[in-house]
């Protein structure tokens, strides 16, 4: 049921300076995330895309923006539950500083115990929680208008895309921070019945081939896992 393309934003002038950006407004893509926009739009042309789902955030606006350049009629959604995390306190200051906090260590290593401070913070348990609420919700929407084949992209952000993957790869939260979302990388799930199935991750390069639609399958086919390994994206 689907296949969604969890794009990471492109660089960001906060990336580059080593600041946590959180939901800090006017935070926008650097000359090299807005090059990196250009070449996943190069990348993607020829996937179809129902749909675009965003973080509300500039930088993921702006990002969907360069990926969509040249579509016409591909709705835009914009959905703050795969927006940032809220990190509170910890808002704009620089990461180095924030890894001397104790509850830096915490985040790394145990992260589903983690909650930031201030009363705008949130806890990473949260932030997964609705993020995989919206993705379910939108896979349902998405079949039901454009069929169980669709490929659709969500722009969000790292922390965002990593709690995604995990819940796809079947991880415990604590085990996130052990995956990567680059600045405009591709991780693709494509959701079915039983399980949902981790095509790429971190993708910041691969032929594009795996995200086009495959061609119908059966409920049970599309839901087993290949035994063995299969033949490829080539062979589907």
């Amino acid at each position: 049921m689907t296949l969604v393309l969890l794009i990471r934003h492109g660089r960001t002038t906060a990336n580059s300076s080593g600041i946590l950006a959180g939901w800090t407004k006017g935070v926008r893509l650097d000359e090299r995330g807005e090059q990196q926009a250009g070449e996943l739009a190069k990348r993607l042309a020829e996937v179809p895309l129902a749909a675009v789902v965003s973080s509300p955030l500039e930088r993921c606006r702006q990002t969907s923006d360069i990926v969509l350049a040249g579509r016409e009629g591909v709705p835009v959604h914009l959905d703050e539950r795969i927006g940032e995390c809220r990190y509170g306190d910890w808002t704009g200051r620089p990461l180095s500083e924030l890894a001397q906090e104790p509850l830096w260590r915490v985040v790394q290593a145990h992260p589903s115990a983690a909650r930031f401070p201030g009363p705008e913070g949130e806890s990473l348990a949260d932030m997964s929680a609705r993020a995989v609420a919206a993705v379910r919700e939108w896979n349902t929407l998405i079949a039901a208008e454009h069929g169980p084949e669709a490929v659709w992209a969500l722009f969000s952000h790292g922390d965002v895309i990593k709690a995604l993957a995990a819940d796809a790869l079947g991880l415990h939260l604590d085990q996130f921070q052990r995956i990567t979302a680059d600045p405009c990388s591709v991780t693709a799930v494509r959701y079915t019945e039983l399980r949902p199935f981790v095509v790429r991750l971190n993708d910041v390069g691969g032929d594009p081939a795996p995200y086009k639609p495959a061609p119908e399958r059966s409920p049970s086919a599309d839901a087993d896992a290949a035994v063995g390994g299969g033949a490829g994206a080539d062979n589907a």
